[in-house]
């Protein structure tokens, strides 16, 4: 099927899609407005900056719910570990309480090194004020929180936002070996927890397959997007981007922390066949560039792996490591770019995508895991199912040659974002918490 019948097989996907993330949710029970949410997240703080570090898509989303929810009147606290010494430990940021825990030092660690802080944590946040649920954010916060909430009685909620690979995993998949507590820790989460938030349908399946949950207790919420902050770029005048711009060369932009799992080098691959296809063909058109925006997870090594390999491929002065972004910053680069790669090995949802979509900028992304559901595969962007590098500048090449084409996946990107808003997936994670207050007895009431 060629790309043109794609889009035209799936002329009405992006609407069927945004109507059913809409009319999900209506069960009959209505959290009481009085009932304390915990949210946990003890290896990164939502409320810092993303991009750089472990701050990336999963801060993003625990954030806009937490806030979301608030706006609709819910109490809601965060709770997460004390990382940056000039953080208070107590603050209200959006109607959001957060308390930040002294456990480890107050400082950024290595994520790993997180697994150490586990029983600490727990501690002190044992010594918090009562709550009525608690939602935990990857797996150091559920082996922390689910002796609390048993202790005290209260329902456990747990969402992994990633999900270890099994230990036979390839490193050249792009995923690091976990620790042996990590595997077990995210099993007994998942057998023992009152029940599972997933990103994804791709996330409740390995939830499921692979760590045992009872599928009766695994529920999705697709995470929304800010449609106001990623928008499309206006017809009229320019857009300023971040770094020095110029010309009208097309721009790729890639925004992810920089960590081996992330599939930088691939893009760096694609932009060096691209330009090898120029070459070959004078009627080509100007060369794109490639603008990446995010900070090391990874050490400098690594950083330093991805610019020698700019240079052994000839493409050095045309890839642009452009640091870690503000919202604002990388909602900019979204709007100047041509297309917006996505070239993970895995993703559990792939919220730059559905950004991307926000911006009207079509996406090419790898055909793995959440980016099934964040893209629609020839209506919003295209799925590359290789990671060859020849295969992505093929499909590279084609969308930047067919202005018509970008456009009409833009405008269906758009229709798609605007039916995934933070208030919707804020009410469908109210509707789950009032469910299993319910069945526990507490702090919950039947309309």
């Amino acid at each position: 099927m060629t790309g043109a019948d794609a889009e035209r097989a799936a002329t009405s996907r992006s609407a069927r899609v945004a109507r059913d993330v809409a009319g999900r949710g209506e069960n009959g029970v209505t959290m009481d407005p009085s009932a304390r949410i915990g949210l946990v997240c003890l290896h990164t703080d939502p409320f810092a900056a993303p991009g750089s570090g472990d701050v990336g898509g999963m801060n993003v989303v625990v954030r806009q719910i937490a806030t979301a929810m608030a706006r609709l009147g819910a109490r809601v606290e965060v709770v997460t570990r004390w990382a940056d010494p000039t953080a208070p430990q107590v603050e209200e940021i959006d109607g959001v309480l957060v308390h930040r825990l002294a456990a480890g030092p107050v400082g950024a660690v290595a994520k790993g090194v997180n697994e150490t802080f586990i029983d600490e944590f727990a501690g002190r946040l044992a010594a918090l004020g009562h709550v009525d649920l608690i939602h935990s954010q990857h797996w150091f916060s559920g082996a922390a929180a689910l002796g609390v909430a048993r202790f005290r009685g209260v329902p456990h909620l747990q969402s992994f936002h990633s999900i270890a690979a099994p230990p036979s995993t390839s490193l050249a998949h792009g995923e690091r070996p976990e620790s042996p507590g990590r595997l077990a820790g995210e099993a007994r989460l998942a057998r023992e927890s009152d029940g599972i938030i997933a990103v994804s349908h791709a996330e409740q399946t390995t939830a499921v397959g692979r760590l045992g949950a009872d599928p009766s207790r695994v529920c999705v919420v697709h995470p929304g997007v800010d449609t106001e902050l990623f928008h499309p770029a206006s017809p009229v005048g320019p857009v300023s981007p971040v770094g020095a711009a110029t010309s009208e060369r097309p721009r790729l932009l890639l925004a992810a922390r920089l960590e081996p799992l992330k599939g930088v080098d691939l893009a760096i691959e694609t932009l060096a066949e691209l330009r090898q296809r120029a070459a070959a063909s004078p009627s080509a058109g100007a060369p794109a560039v490639l603008r990446v925006a995010g900070g090391a997870t990874a050490d400098q090594a690594f950083v330093d792996s991805l610019v020698a390999l700019a240079g052994r491929r000839g493409v050095a002065d045309d890839v642009e490591l452009l640091g870690p972004l503000s919202r604002a910053e990388l909602a900019r680069e979204m709007r100047a770019a041509s297309l917006v790669l996505v070239p993970s090995h895995s993703e559990t949802y792939g919220l730059v995508a559905l950004e991307a979509s926000a911006s009207g900028v079509p996406v090419v992304a790898s055909n793995a895991g959440g980016l099934r559901e964040s893209v629609l595969d020839g209506e919003t962007g295209v799925l590359v199912p290789s990671r060859s590098p020849a295969a992505w500048a093929a499909v590279v090449a084609e969308l930047l040659a067919d202005s018509g084409r970008r456009e009409r996946l833009g405008r269906a990107g758009r229709r798609l974002a605007l039916g995934r808003s933070w208030e919707g997936a804020a009410r469908l994670t109210l509707d789950v918490y009032g469910r299993v207050l319910s069945s526990n007895g507490t702090a919950s009431r039947q309309t």
